[in-house]
């Protein structure tokens, strides 16, 4: 099993997919992180050998911001928002969807069910 930004990939998938299970790369970007190591996309992970492996680290400690620093740079960009006083900080801080949805109704993912609906019945007891 190779262990790659301290994330296990699974052993049988091809190695295009089990790249993807690192936070912060898709599809795309493993075909381009694949294409600059030179290894085929249909490659499992468990035939991959130790230089490919190699390869593959130093490509994206190099290039990409992955795992925990792309979180903590996602996080520090919300708090700056926030901190100006800006519409989508302002949005983050009530909990509520930030581009346009209407919130009337269909916010629940968002909101949350804290507020009670009004005119709802309860169950009788049996």
């Amino acid at each position: 099993m190779a262990r790659i930004e301290g994330v296990d990939l699974p052993k049988n998938k091809r190695i295009e997919i089990s790249l993807t299970y690192i936070y912060g790369i898709g599809i795309s970007r493993s075909q381009k992180i694949l294409e600059k190591a030179k290894i085929s996309r249909d490659t499992k992970v468990r035939e991959l050998n130790d230089e490919n492996i190699i390869s593959i680290r130093n490509i994206l400690s190099n290039d990409y911001e992955l795992e925990g620093n792309l979180k903590r740079l996602e996080s520090m960009n919300i708090k700056r928002l926030m901190e100006i006083g800006s519409y989508r900080g302002r949005r983050h801080r009530l909990s509520l969807p930030l581009r346009g949805q209407r919130t009337r109704t269909n916010a629940r993912t968002r909101r949350g069910t804290k507020k009670t609906i009004a005119g709802k019945k309860k169950a009788p007891k049996k």
